[in-house]
């Protein structure tokens, strides 16, 4: 099961003594793994007007049928001639890498097609999902009211947990004795793949004779190779598990400065020697809540200051630029959660303040 939860891992040597614990599967995926896309073609409706139109046939037809199989059919499409509360959309729902069973329900995405102009307030009609080719089966239906998450575009936007799957999807391939862990796009690089290939085979061989052969290979600089050993044929599935959980010390990488987020995990990578220049952090939504006893400290008489900002210094020098836990410590002090932490991690990239590459949803911020 896949666990949704906010990931911060330092990759280089802060000045505490202890590193961030990560395991192989925080940096790779299993050969044969990778999101699925299912695709349809939907119908919203109750929009207050903003929707496609009596001229809008492509819209309209539809609606005629969808009435026809309710048993309240129309005479002629002219009696839809002022119907403005359905709008024609696009519904997408991207899979995640884990694949799906029936029963799951994932996010849709809705998109307006023809000339509608807000889909706020809309609830779209059951859809049903495909995979993306002509005259491919069904896998899921999306039903459900639409949520605005732009006000600045309203045609576009989400249903949650808006899909329920009726056919599950299987990314996984067998293994047979042999599975490849593929490193992700930002982790790749032969010293980081030597050290995860090095990193499992200490943990599952511990005679020191060079001849024994090691069940981990690198093929190349994104690429391990690794053999089930003989003992776990008959129970593959647990080994795989034990290898994903094998334990690293990320410090080992030897990656660059980077910061890679996911808003839709709320999960924060940082790699490298990522340092920020002294700045100041403040939202409108967030208020730091200092609370300094008095003389005499009581629960029912603290003496309570407050403020909306936090400031990033560094706990050395004023002239030494802030390290990982400098911001971490100004993002704890605002109680700050992942999609606020991300906003102002872009911030502070386009103010020049955080000196590493950003990498948001696998584009650069």
């Amino acid at each position: 099961m896949k666990l949704v939860r906010m990931i911060l891992i330092c990759l280089v040597a802060l000045s505490a003594g202890v590193a961030r614990a990560a395991t192989v599967r925080d940096f790779v995926r299993i050969r044969g793994q990778g999101e699925s896309v299912l695709q349809g073609i939907g119908l919203v409706v109750g929009l207050n007007g903003t929707g496609d139109g009596g001229k809008e046939m492509a819209t309209i037809r539809p609606l005629a049928e969808l009435l026809r199989r309710n048993e309240m059919p129309v005479a002629s499409l002219a009696e839809l001639a002022n119907a403005k509360s359905a709008a024609l959309v696009m519904v997408t729902c991207v899979i995640p890498r884990e694949g799906a069973k029936p029963d799951d329900t994932f996010d849709a995405r809705v998109s307006v097609i023809n000339s509608a102009t807000s889909l706020k307030g809309g609830e779209l009609y059951i859809a049903p999902l495909t995979e993306p080719r002509p005259g491919g089966r069904v896998f899921g239906f999306a039903q459900g009211v639409v949520t605005i998450e732009d006000e600045k575009n309203p045609t576009t936007g989400v249903i949650p947990r808006g899909v329920r799957m009726v056919r599950g999807i299987q990314t996984t391939p067998p293994v047979e004795g042999v599975f490849e862990l593929i490193l992700e796009n930002w982790y790749a690089g032969w010293t980081s793949a030597n050290y995860i290939a090095s990193q499992i085979n200490d943990t599952y061989h511990l005679d020191t004779n060079p001849s024994v052969e090691r069940i981990a290979r690198v093929i190349d600089e994104r690429t391990v190779r690794v053999v089930v050993p003989p003992e776990e044929k008959e129970n593959e599935a647990a080994f795989i598990s034990d290898v994903m959980q094998t334990l690293l010390d990320p410090r080992q990488f030897g990656l660059p400065a980077m910061v890679i987020a996911n808003t839709k995990t709320g999960s924060i990578v940082v790699t490298g020697n990522v340092q920020i220049s002294p700045a100041v952090i403040t939202r409108d939504d967030l208020v730091l809540t200092t609370t300094l006893p008095p003389p005499v400290p009581t629960p029912q008489q603290p003496l309570v200051q407050t403020d909306r900002w936090a400031p990033v210094g560094t706990s050395t020098s004023q002239t030494e630029m802030a390290r990982l836990d400098d911001l971490l410590a100004a993002f704890k002090r605002l109680d700050v959660d992942p999609s606020k932490q991300i906003q102002m991690l872009r911030d502070l990239h386009r103010s020049g303040s955080l000196h590493a590459k950003l990498i948001i949803d696998g584009s650069e911020g």
